[in-house]
Parts: structure tokens; sequence; C-alpha cells
């Protein structure tokens, strides 16, 4: 696939999206993780529109350091100080829950969502990922997960479009 940052956030997006639901238990969504072999998704209401995003960390803070959940004014300093990891195959087949939980994937998620239309360029959905110092962006066709583009994307777009001595150039 020959993609340059001129190119739609369709042509690179992951369009198998795996979503969790905001009412499941969290030893649920724990289980859905470490079935799937992810450590994040994005969360959907029984309508099916995006209204969050949870990951293992959250769990992991909440079932560590009990805290209110996040709101729409606190989730950007949230995403700003927030280290995420890339969690190991060998973590997460010793990650489980230690008690049944009475909380739910909503009490745990984060609120805030950033996502772009499927006709956004590449240029556009860097630009969102860097203002908001993330690594996921979802796209979304009316509040509707659609696809997903990561920053593993958009470095495959760099690699595609410079080659090692274009890249060694620009060091």
């Amino acid at each position: 696939m020959n993609t340059n940052i001129e190119s739609t956030v369709s042509e690179i997006m992951q369009r198998n999206v795996l979503t969790v639901e905001d009412d499941w238990p969290l030893n649920r969504l724990a289980r859905f993780f470490i079935d799937h072999q992810i450590s994040g998704a994005p969360v959907t209401d029984s309508e099916g529109n995006l209204v969050g995003v949870v990951s293992l960390t959250d769990i992991v803070r909440y079932d560590s350091m009990p805290e209110s959940p996040a709101t729409e004014h606190s989730t950007h300093e949230y995403y700003l100080h927030t280290l995420e990891r890339q969690v190991t195959q060998e973590e997460m087949t010793t990650f489980h829950m230690e008690h049944e939980s009475p909380a739910t994937v909503r009490d745990i998620m984060t609120p805030m969502i950033f996502e772009v239309n499927e006709n956004a360029s590449i240029q556009e959905a860097a630009d969102t990922m860097i203002k908001g110092h993330i690594h996921r962006l979802f796209v979304t066709r009316e509040k509707r997960v659609f696809g997903i583009v990561t920053a593993l994307d958009m470095l495959k777009v760099l690699r595609n479009n410079y080659g090692p001595s274009d890249l060694a150039r620009r060091a």
C-alpha cells in the first residue's frame, strides 16, 4: 500500500476494532483483555455509541488506589501524565482480579474520546494525536467506532514514504 500524509485515515486505519460495553464487570473486562492480548479498548454504551476508553492501567489503578472516576475536565491531565507501556505476554497470563468487584467499566473508564472522521487526512490525525499526547485515535461515524489509527500505523506511513537514506539525512 502506497500511502502518504495526504492520504486519508480510511487508508491506514484498522477496521477490526474490539470494543467493550460500559456495563461489564471488571473481571469480565480483565478476561477480555487477556483473551484478546490487548491492553485497552474503546467503550460503548448499550446502543453501541462510543462513550470512553478503558485500559489495564485503569483496572490496576482502581484495584490499588480507589479514586473518583475521571471526569471530562480531568481526563486531559490523565492522558498527559499517565505513562502507557506495553504489557508482555507473560504479564498478561498472570494478570487476574483478586476479588469480584462491584465496579463496572463505566466506573473506571476515561470519558474523553479522541476521534476523527474516516475522510480526515493522515496529517490531521497526526496533529490530533500530537496535541492530545495519545497513541491511538478512534475513527467514528455518528458516534460509533468504525476504525482505529495507532502510533504504529503512523510509523508505517513514515517507513513507506521515506527510505533509510531519507531518514538518515533528517537525523
